[in-house]
């Protein structure tokens, strides 16, 4: 597979707040453990050492989230794996309103961009018109969602 895989987007500054959150969720875990167990000297070292670890991992992989494309398919980087599409498998790029039910009420939670496999299948590319990265940027959710279409309509074009 291609090693030049493009985000045809800027990450939203929303993903900042996400990591400080998750920061300050992680410190006060770290002050509840040592807390609990009475931790001292280098208990205490392990637990934030551990901690502080996770949240790196984390960091790097909530920066790192998204989706990327190259000549050969488009590649979906979640939070806990990543997942590479050629484009000869996908047969086409959808925009879907996400609805949740609760009981029996439906909760509109916006618009996504979903990648339909020759199988039928469809393929969540974590895309979301209500995400960190396209909340107050709406021309740029459709502007992605229109790159991946023209991408795709290029490389199934026959040549």
């Amino acid at each position: 597979m291609a090693d030049n895989w493009v985000r045809p987007y800027e990450p939203g500054s929303g993903r900042w707040l996400v990591i400080a959150w998750e920061a300050f969720a992680l410190a006060l875990l770290s002050w509840a453990t040592i807390r609990q167990f009475d931790l001292m000297g280098h208990g205490v070292r392990v637990v934030a050492c551990l901690l502080a670890a996770v949240w790196v991992v984390g960091a790097w992989r909530i920066l790192q989230l998204g989706v990327y494309v190259s000549a050969e398919g488009v590649l979906i980087r979640g939070l806990l794996r990543s997942r590479v599409m050629p484009w000869p498998e996908i047969a086409g790029v959808h925009l879907r309103r996400a609805t949740h039910r609760l009981g029996p009420w439906r909760i509109e939670s916006g618009t996504t961009v979903l990648l339909e496999r020759r199988n039928g299948q469809t393929v969540n590319t974590e895309l979301w018109e209500q995400g960190v990265d396209f909340h107050s940027r709406p021309k740029v959710f459709r502007a992605v969602y229109q790159e991946i279409r023209a991408r795709h309509r290029t490389a199934s074009a026959p040549e």
